[in-house]
């Protein structure tokens, strides 16, 4: 549960004032500018320009404020915030609902239950924690597949966890234990194979490589 609860932090953040804020600077960027910002830029600045136009005194006050908490947070706080929040974006939808949901049964416990979940997932190994950021399905499976995520270049690794999230729960399963008998110079090659392999195929794929 403590998983869940810990997936929450990016939409507090995503609300927080950091993107009203950096919507100014942008309108200021874009006056200045030599060349117009593309499109999409201009439409986001014109939003958030909007929102912060209508908002009353009190409510920018709040938002300034929101603005100065953050500031005031260690640099570290601030980069696993915004790595929890890049986490949550690269969620589904379906994802999504399953950690609100988790979050929501986290809510209805007392509060010596709530700290003993958060104990436990404190108490993880560093490395399974932020597995967990990859969502309630990839996240529950992360400790038998790290070794096939390890060191891969961002563009691949993109691939790779979109591979992973098409298959099933026993596919991943069967996956893992291929991952354990890969022996680490034939990691790379796995890699390849698993996200160029289509969906109609992989089951097929994942028993000759189990047969190997």
């Amino acid at each position: 549960m403590r998983r869940a609860d810990a997936m929450r932090s990016p939409r507090a953040w995503r609300a927080g004032a950091a993107a009203v804020l950096a919507s100014i600077a942008l309108v200021a960027i874009a006056q200045e500018a030599p060349a117009p910002l593309p499109a999409a830029v201009r439409e986001r600045v014109a939003e958030r320009t909007a929102r912060w136009a209508a908002m009353d005194a009190p409510a920018r006050d709040a938002m300034r404020a929101r603005a100065a908490a953050w500031d005031a947070l260690p640099a570290a706080e601030r980069g696993a915030r915004r790595e929890a929040y890049r986490a949550w974006q690269a969620l589904s939808g379906p994802e999504r609902a399953a950690v609100r949901a988790a979050a929501a049964r986290l809510a209805t416990l007392g509060p010596d239950e709530q700290a003993a979940l958060r104990a436990q997932f404190d108490a993880l190994d560093g490395a399974e924690r932020r597995g967990w950021r990859l969502g309630p399905w990839l996240g529950v499976d992360y400790a038998a597949l790290q070794p096939l995520l390890a060191q891969v270049p961002p563009h691949d690794h993109v691939r790779l966890l979109r591979a992973l999230r098409a298959m099933s729960p026993a596919q991943r399963r069967q996956l893992a234990v291929l991952v354990q008998r890969t022996p680490p110079q034939d990691r790379d090659r796995l890699r390849r194979e698993l996200a160029s392999v289509s969906p109609i195929e992989r089951d097929d794929w994942l028993q000759r490589r189990l047969a190997e």
